[in-house]
Formats: C-alpha cells, structure tokens, sequence
C-alpha cells in the first residue's frame, strides 16, 4: 500500500503544479488592466506605476509567476486587490460554508441515489426500474437554479417554512443554520443522486451476473445478502470514484446554487474576483480547489485498493 500511494504522490505533484501554471497564464488574456481599474476614475499615473509596482503587475510572466509559486510554498496565496485582505483569510472564511453545504449535498445524493441504483438493478426491468429511471433523468434535466426557485416559492414564499436565502453559522444557531442550508443542499444533491443512481445500477447490475453471486444464490443465501454483502461491495469502485469527483466539484462552489441562495461561498467567491479582475484571489481559490480534487482523487484510489487489492499494482 505504501508504494501504491508512493506512486500516485509523484503523480499528484506534477499535476498541481501545471495546474496552477495554466490558471496563471489564463488569466492574462482577462480583458482589461487590474492597476488602471483599481485608480478608478482619475487614473493618476503615478498611482498607477505605485500599484504595478506593489504587486510586480510590471514584470514579465514568468517573474511573477515566480513570485507568486515562491508564496504559495510559504503558505501566502497573496493579497486580495479588491479586499485588502489576505487571500488565505477570505478561503478561511469561506470554505467552511462551501464545505458544509457539499457535505450536505452527498448526504442527500448517496441516500437517494445509491439505493435508487441497488433498486433498479435488482428490479431490473420491473416497475421498480421505470420509476427509478424516471427520478433520474427528472434530476438530470432539471437545471439547478431553475429547481431552486421553485423551492423558494414554494417553501418560502407560499409556505414560509424556510428561507429563502442567506446563511446562519451553526455555532449562532444549528436549527437556523440547517433550515437554511436545507434548500441548497437539496438542489445540489438532487442532480448527483441522478448521477449516483445511473453509476450504482450499472455497476450492480455488472455484478449481479458474476459467477460467485450466482454461486451464493445456489446454496441459499437470502437475495438481500446477496445484494448486500456480495454484490454492493464489489460494486463500490466505481460508486467512490464518482463520489470523490462529484464531491470535488461541490467543493470547487455550486455557484449558481450560491448564487440563487445567497450562499457566501467559494462559488460567490470566485465570481466576485473575476468580475473585480482580483487575479490574486482567483489563483489563491483555484489552487485550493485542484488541490482538494487531488486528494479526493487519493483518496478515492486509496479507497479502491482498500475495497480490491488488485488495484493497488495499478
């Protein structure tokens, strides 16, 4: 196990570094200039030469590039332009948000869509499967925002069980917090349990005509212990891949969620800076987002070795 992780170690390092050189460069092909932005309307040029100064805006690519990599190896992701705060305080802040409301959101996607799955291939063919299917692409086709919404008339504006937007910190108050949260979460985890529910029955139901399965059923294992103690383990690969990706992306801010909701996360985040051309704070959110798919990804590979040990000579 410990040259497996070795092995994907030296594959993740690479990976975060070329990730983190493609959203530097990307970003200068952002319309517009940060140092004349920032002057505002008087554009006084002596403020403005003090300002590409201040953050090496006046050196080559590479340059700051450099400077920049030489800040994140210290652990200082740089200053917001916009905030004047450090980038590393606003991920502070917000990442808690963004993290608990993806924690909430797989909750609701691995409760719906991983029985749905065990279901639908099991019933394969029955009416069980047609239902199970229908929720499906019901939660594949709904856009999000447009969920969204319709949660918030109904739950808010007609009911007035919950609100319709905003975030309360669970130290304040965990009832508040969570019947804020409930919504997002909902919307989130709806169209991942679709996904999770396609994955689960594909993968059972690859399973389900093994020769050891069939094996069990001929000496008279009850079918739920078929299903569970035989089946659905050997059918989890692909089940805590998908789930690592997924989760991944919740991480990487639900933005139009966020947006919707009102939701202060690294989604809102996010377009606030690039709207606001605050590079700093781009950079600082991107690299702790591939950061947090490389580990998901590590442990989603440490996770599958543990499950089938014949992937760890992968």
């Amino acid at each position: 196990m410990l040259r497996f992780l070795v092995r994907r170690l030296a594959l993740a390092v690479p990976t975060l570094i070329l990730a983190s050189m493609i959203i530097f460069a990307l970003q200068q092909l952002l319309p517009g200039d940060v140092a004349t932005a920032l002057t505002g309307e008087e554009r006084d040029p002596q403020v403005i030469a003090f300002i590409r100064e201040k953050y090496h805006l006046d050196e080559p690519l590479p340059v700051r590039y450099a400077y920049w990599a030489g800040g994140v190896l210290r652990g200082d992701l740089g200053e917001s332009i916009r905030l004047q705060k450090p980038v590393s305080e606003l991920i502070v802040e917000k990442l808690p948000v963004t993290l608990e409301l993806a924690c909430l959101a797989m909750l609701v996607a691995l409760a719906i869509g991983v029985p749905m799955g065990v279901l639908s291939a099991v019933k394969r063919g029955q009416a069980a499967d047609t239902i199970a299917n229908g929720i499906a692409l019901w939660g594949l086709s709904v856009p999000n925002f447009w969920l969204g919404i319709l949660l918030i008339l109904l739950f808010s504006v007609e009911l007035g069980w919950l609100p319709a937007s905003g975030y309360v910190s669970p130290f304040e108050s965990l009832s508040e917090n969570l019947a804020a949260m409930v919504m997002p979460a909902f919307v989130l985890g709806n169209a991942i349990a679709a996904v999770m529910m396609r994955h689960t029955r594909a993968a059972m139901l690859g399973v389900l005509g093994s020769d050891y399965v069939r094996t069990a059923r001929a000496k008279g294992v009850s079918p739920l212990r078929v299903t569970l103690r035989h089946a659905l383990p050997n059918a989890a690969i692909p089940i805590i891949t998908l789930g690592a990706l997924e989760f991944g992306q919740l991480l990487s801010g639900a933005v139009l969620t966020e947006q919707v909701f009102s939701v202060p996360g690294f989604g809102k985040l996010m377009v606030d800076a690039v709207f606001n051309r605050d590079f700093a704070t781009v950079q600082g959110v991107v690299i702790c987002t591939a950061a947090t798919y490389i580990a998901l990804n590590l442990a989603a590979d440490l996770l599958s070795a543990a499950v089938n040990p014949k992937l760890r000579r992968a």
